[in-house]
Parts: structure tokens; C-alpha cells; sequence
């Protein structure tokens, strides 16, 4: 082993770890919490105009161009100014990831635990930081911010504990007179490819469930939140991670992603994102290069269209609430978000009576560096515009009850929250991925109709059913068709290790991010037979 790779850090012992359990939300309504988020905005404000590096094997390096990152509520504010990499540059940081490979492959997997298991102690100490850049970068609330920071934080506490797991000697039957065991060895290079709605939580799950496996990647951050991408790899390199572990390249998906989802040396590809973009991706990394030794392992989550149903024998006032939280919290830009209402027609009028001032009291929308705001912008000019798209084509499939258009007065991405009713199961607003703060209510005409309604789309990801009814309530666990069923509240919110979280049909792999088999994507096993 490379003396570069021993001596950065103590080996962590499985014993010497409490159980997990996830992380705590901070309450902001406290003085000393609300005081440490404002002190944290204003930290993040003072680096504006900061350039930041492409980083490969520990060497800054400049890119083809600059490109900024943005305040979504404010596009005229610019948060850091970041490198456009180069296909050259994608291909030389899998070269340099895969020379680390040969020496980070063979450190201990309790020492490569202990990379996270501080980066995680740290993180907690500043989470504040972390969150407040979400709030500026990408419009996040304080909360939703919050929820996001304490799940980075979860998944490097949840990924460390795993892989001590996986390194333990695994149950075999014993042939006689052999001594027959099996473990686990890492796969090779990673192309890490992360989304911007979830910039730091999935990012950090993506990369260290890769790397406290023994894998070394490539991390190709969104274009949208390149600078919450870069305040974990800063983090990365301040515990110690040895330089080409994690290589950081930003730059355009289509010049800087797909080199490194190309390349021969690549062993395997973890995406978050769009179906689109998970279909070409998925495409190009089944192409076998010249040189490549494998067939590339895709690991991807592509997104939802995802219903709740409301059953005659549900509880209506919990169902509105839940439907409202699903639908509009960080405006819908969650893959798990209910985009569809799925309502039994016995009780539609009753339910839509119910859901209308309950997302009235829920939904403050505003700028979300300012306390209390529940809602505030949507990512980019450009997803505004395809939102606003969708809700003129809404207007022709249904019937508008709420929102429509942008928020007057404002000079960010802000689209109103948009509620449309009776529209048909088979509608483009029922059927497309919006990403937006839009939900289509439908009319079931029974149970059975409600349940045929939330199975028929391409997608699969999370879903719910609002029903007092247990034997309909297991019908839902039989039958609804999604990775993630929510019974009797709201269908967003995954937990780390309290909910694998991953999808069925167009939705992905069913990767089944913090949960028990989820390291299983970045290992593979080797059975050894010793005659004795």
C-alpha cells in the first residue's frame, strides 16, 4: 500500500459506533438557531464572486471557460463562478481515478469508514453553512434546506456502519475439508452524476457510498448547484480523503458527463436526474470502448410521477395536508412530489373543499433566505419556462382552481403554485413529469378505479393512500406498483435507513439509496474455496 494512503486518519471500529439513527431537524422558530441561519446566509453572501477549480488528483486546474452560479430569487446575484471542464480534462480525471483506485482499493475498509464518520462530525458543526447555500444556490426554504443537510449527514453515517458490515466474514455453509469464505471488492472508477434538487444529499450519498466501498470517482456536480457540491468536496480534502479519491469536474453534461460515462476504464455510472437524461446516459455506458474489460454497472433514479389516492373512508382533513405537503413543498421539484391527486368521487368535492385552505395555510411563498417562507422560486429560468408550458397545456385538459402563472412583482424564477381539477387519467399534466409546483386532481370512480389510475404511468417511484380501511390498505401494499408506498401520509420524506428509497418502471434501478443493500451497487463478490 502507497504510504499516501495510510496514516490520514484512525480506523473506526464497528463497536466503537452508536447505532445509527437519523439526525434531528433543527427548529428555527428557537432564537440562538434562527440567529445561526441568518449569520450563515450572511457568511455565504460575503464569498460572492469567488472562482472556483476543476480539481483532479489533488491538482487545481483552470477550465475552457467560466460559467456563474446563481441566486434562483435573484438571477443578478452570483453566489461563485465556476470552471467549464473539457473533454480531455473528464477523460484525465478517470485516468487519475483509476491509478488511485490501485492503492484507495486496498485501504481498510474501517479506515475508509473514518473519512466519513468525521466528514459527517463536521458537517454537523457548520450544517447551517451547508444549508444556507441551498437556500441561495437553489431556493430552498430553511427547512427543506435543513432536512437536505441532516440527509448528507445520515448517509455518511448510515454508508461508514454498512461497509463495516460488508467487511465482516459472511455466513457460508462449509464444504468438507475446505475452509470456504467470500468477500466483498470494490468495482473501479465511478462516474457520479448527482441533480441539483437534492445538491448536497444526494451528491454526498451518490459519492461516499462509492468511495467507503473502496471505489474512487469522478463527481460531474449539476451545472445548477456546482457551489454546494464543492462546499462537500472542500470538506472531502479538509478530513484527509487522499487527492484522486474524489476528482471534481464541472462543466456541461454533455462534454464533461458523457466522457466520463464513455470512457473504457469507467466501471460503473450513479445518476440522479431526469428519464431523459437517465435513457441516454444508460445508452451510452452499454456501448462497449476499445480496452474496456467490463460491462459498466448503471445505477439510476430517473424521477416520478407520483399519485396519492383518497379513499371515501379516508381521512380528509390529514389527506389535504398531506396531498398539500407533497405537492408544493421546494415547489414540487422532488421526484417523490405528488403530482397527481387521485380522489374517489364520493368524496371529491368534500376533499377539494378541504385541500384548498389547507395549502392556503401551508404554502408562504416568497424569497426563502427570509424566515417562514414555506415556498420560494424554482431552479432555473429555464425550468420556469417548461413549468409555465405545463400549465397552459393544463388549462386546456382541466380546470384551473389555483395559481396559473408567475408571481407578479417578482424578478426570480417564481411560479405560483397551481392546483388544475377533473382531469383525465391519461392527460399530459397526469401523465408527463412536470417538476413544478402543479397538481392534477383525478376522479376515481371506486377504489379499484383509483388504484388502476395510480399503476397506470411509466414511472414508479413513491406513492400514498389515504384510507381507514385496512383491508384496502393492504390491497395498496399488494398492488400499488411503486418502490416507495406511503400509507396515511404524505408520499415525500424518505428517511435514511428508515426508508430505501428508489423506484420501479421508467423511475430507475430501484437502487434503494440508505438501505441495507444499497453498497451492494458498488461491490462485487468473490467466492474463495481453500482446500485444508
Amino acid at each position: 500500500m502507497s504510504s499516501t494512503m495510510t496514516g490520514r486518519i484512525a480506523p473506526v471500529a464497528a463497536q466503537a459506533l452508536p447505532p445509527y439513527s437519523p439526525t434531528t431537524y433543527l427548529d428555527y422558530s428557537q432564537p440562538a438557531h434562527r440567529a445561526s441561519y441568518e449569520k450563515a446566509l450572511a457568511d455565504v453572501r460575503a464569498t460572492a464572486g469567488t472562482e472556483y477549480p476543476i480539481v483532479i488528483g489533488g491538482q487545481r486546474l483552470k477550465g475552457a471557460k467560466l460559467f456563474d452560479t446563481t441566486n434562483p430569487s435573484n438571477p443578478s446575484e452570483v453566489l461563485g463562478r465556476f470552471q467549464s471542464g473539457t473533454r480531455e480534462q473528464a477523460a484525465q480525471a478517470v485516468e487519475v481515478a483509476a491509478e488511485t483506485f490501485r492503492t484507495w482499493s486496498r485501504v481498510p475498509a474501517a479506515e475508509r469508514a473514518a473519512y466519513l464518520i468525521e466528514a459527517a462530525r463536521r458537517m454537523k458543526e457548520r450544517r447551517d453553512v451547508f444549508s444556507a447555500w441551498m437556500t441561495l444556490e437553489i431556493g430552498k426554504s430553511w427547512n427543506e434546506a435543513d432536512a437536505d443537510t441532516a440527509e448528507a449527514i445520515d448517509f455518511m453515517e448510515f454508508y461508514a456502519r454498512e461497509m463495516l458490515r460488508y467487511d465482516q466474514p459472511q455466513k457460508l455453509h462449509q464444504m468438507p475439508g475446505e475452509r470456504d469464505t467470500m468477500v466483498y471488492l470494490p468495482l473501479g472508477v465511478g462516474a457520479v452524476i448527482p441533480p441539483w434538487n437534492f445538491p448536497l444529499a444526494i451528491c454526498v450519498g451518490m459519492t461516499t457510498a462509492a468511495i467507503v466501498a473502496g471505489n474512487t470517482v469522478v463527481l460531474k456536480p449539476a451545472s445548477d448547484t456546482p457551489g454546494i457540491a464543492w462546499q462537500f468536496f472542500a470538506l472531502m480534502e479538509e478530513v484527509g480523503l487522499p487527492a484522486g479519491v474524489i476528482n471534481f469536474v464541472t462543466g456541461d453534461g454533455g462534454t464533461v458527463g458523457d466522457e466520463i460515462v464513455r470512457h473504457a476504464k469507467t466501471r460503473f455510472v450513479s445518476f440522479t436526474g431526469s428519464k431523459d437524461v437517465g435513457i441516454g446516459i444508460n445508452k451510452l455506458a452499454a456501448e462497449v470502448q476499445p480496452g474496456q474489460k467490463w460491462l459498466k454497472r448503471v445505477v439510476a433514479e430517473m424521477g416520478g410521477k407520483d399519485g396519492i389516492i383518497i379513499d371515501d373512508e379516508a381521512d380528509l382533513d390529514a389527506a389535504a395536508l398531506g396531498v398539500a405537503q407533497s405537492a408544493f413543498g421546494f415547489g414540487g421539484q422532488k421526484c417523490s412530489a405528488c403530482s397527481r391527486a387521485i380522489v374517489v368521487d364520493s368524496v371529491h368535492d368534500t376533499f377539494v373543499a378541504k385541500l384548498m385552505p389547507a395549502i392556503e395555510k401551508l404554502v408562504n411563498q416568497g424569497d426563502p433566505a427570509q424566515y417562514g417562507t414555506y415556498m420560494g422560486p424554482v431552479a432555473s429560468e429555464r425550468a420556469m419556462n417548461t413549468i409555465l408550458k405545463y400549465i397552459e397545456i393544463g388549462k386546456t385538459e382541466g380546470k384551473l382552481l389555483l395559481g396559473g402563472g408567475r408571481v407578479a412583482g417578482r424578478d426570480g424564477w417564481f411560479v405560483q403554485p397551481t392546483v388544475f381539477d377533473d382531469i383525465a387519467p391519461n392527460a399530459r399534466i397526469a401523465q408527463e413529469e412536470i417538476f413544478g409546483p402543479v397538481l392534477a386532481i383525478i376522479r376515481a370512480k371506486d377504489y379499484d378505479d383509483a388504484l388502476r389510475i395510480a399503476n397506470d404511468t411509466e414511472f414508479g417511484l413513491t406513492g400514498a393512500v389515504f384510507s381507514k380501511n385496512p383491508a384496502k390498505i393492504q390491497r395498496a401494499r399488494e398492488e400499488f406498483f411503486v418502490g416507495n408506498l406511503y400509507l396515511n401520509r404524505k408520499c415525500t420524506g424518505a428517511m435514511v435507513g428508515c426508508h430505501p428509497f428508489g423506484g420501479f418502471n421508467m423511475s430507475g434501478t430501484d437502487s434503494k439509496a440508505g438501505g441495507q443493500d444499497y453498497l451492494l451497487l458498488f461491490l462485487q463478490a468473490k467466492s474463495i474455496a481453500e482446500r485444508i
